[in-house]
């Protein structure tokens, strides 16, 4: 398979082009989006981090906004900073550099005098970029530059049913034609660890998916917490999931029966191909913030019950094996698979759709997340307190 993509000198193409008007923590938030409402063709992100953290959890905000500018879908940067945050605008700007030839280009609110004399230099700057941008066309780029992010949310009993086990022959489609795949959400492995476990390549890889489900539940434990005291979420149980087991059982169906070759981090980018894993919280704009940060272009979303969720530097295509809950959301839903469970075509037919629309989406056919222009973020907090 082959898509029209944007491509990169790093190696793995984009499937957008957009340039990024990027800050370096939540106090320079506002007036990123005030630069990226000046210049069309610019896309903003509004984080709730990057100061006064301890230095996990800065170690973490660093790797999803430095991941957010090497991402393939990003054309250029636009960096904007407060001055006093724990890592400014420059320091960024370099790190970012160090790892691209994309063109990256920073400012200081406190530097500049303000919120408008800031807004001035980088809107000009900004629709230099963009102009820039706007030459590249699209041109066909192999499967093997995409990483498609997987994630479910708002499930119900279509999703381990319909949804999920036709996204997962896609992504066994697309693993065989040289792509990667990304799965996330560890607490949502948990009693389902072993089964997915013996997918992995090696012992390594089997004994990292196992390790991360058991350092998942001892941390909650270490602050007082259950896991399973809010999963399933009480969507999921009204949708028919009676047990976290239940839901697992659901949620490890969209990643497919490859074997998996990796385990990652979170913002963490693979270093091999094929079926990775990477080790997010169950909140799903946490766990799609960091597979886009980890480089993935395109996120695939599967739901029962339905959600608008999107994200500004990457397309998320949301897929339903829920008649009623594509019908009643046609806004937000992408893909209907429901006639797996009407009988109406087979679970290969409904993953046939589905790797049809991943593809359309990659030559650039806007989802409808994209096209309201929805831009959820969270950057997920390593340590907390309780």
């Amino acid at each position: 398979m082959q898509f029209l993509g944007f491509k990169r000198s790093e190696g793995r193409s984009g499937v957008r082009n957009h340039v990024l008007v990027l800050p370096t923590c939540g106090c320079a938030s506002e007036t990123a989006r005030i630069v990226a409402n000046q210049v069309q063709g610019t896309v903003n992100v509004i984080i709730n981090t990057g100061c006064a953290d301890v230095e996990a959890n800065t170690d973490l905000t660093q790797r999803v906004l430095t991941g957010f500018a090497l991402n393939p879908n990003v054309f250029g940067v636009v960096i904007i900073g407060l001055g006093c945050e724990t890592v400014g605008h420059t320091e960024l700007r370099q790190k970012i550099q160090k790892e691209t030839s994309k063109p990256v280009c920073s400012f200081g609110i406190q530097e500049e005098g303000g919120t408008l004399k800031t807004a001035a230099k980088a809107v000009s700057a900004a629709r230099e970029l963009v102009s820039q941008a706007s030459m590249q066309q699209r041109q066909w780029c192999d499967v093997s530059e995409l990483l498609l992010g997987l994630e479910c949310g708002g499930s119900d009993a279509t999703s381990g049913l319909a949804a999920n086990p036709a996204l997962g022959l896609c992504c066994d489609r697309l693993i065989d034609e040289g792509a990667s795949t990304m799965l996330s959400e560890t607490i949502e492995f948990i009693g389902a660890e072993h089964i997915l476990a013996k997918r992995a390549a090696n012992k390594e890889v089997h004994d990292q998916i196992i390790g991360i489900c058991k350092a998942y539940e001892e941390h909650l434990a270490s602050a007082g917490q259950n896991c399973r005291a809010g999963q399933p979420t009480p969507g999921n149980k009204e949708g028919g999931l009676s047990t976290l087991e239940e839901k697992s059982l659901g949620c490890i169906k969209k990643g497919g029966s490859r074997p998996i070759v990796e385990v990652l981090q979170e913002a963490m980018r693979p270093s091999r191909q094929g079926s990775v894993i990477m080790d997010t919280p169950g909140y799903d704009i946490a766990s799609i913030t960091s597979m886009v940060a980890g480089g993935c272009q395109l996120v695939a979303f599967t739901t029962g019950r339905g959600t608008p969720t999107g994200i500004a530097l990457a397309p998320v295509l949301k897929i339903t094996g829920n008649r009623e809950t594509y019908q009643h959301m046609l806004d937000n839903m992408d893909t209907d698979v429901s006639g797996i469970i009407g009988g109406e075509y087979s679970l290969e037919d409904g993953a046939h759709r589905t790797y049809d629309d991943i593809l359309s989406v990659c030559n650039g056919m806007l989802t409808k997340a994209e096209a309201f222009g929805f831009s959820d973020v969270c950057i997920d907090h390593v340590c907390r307190f309780v």
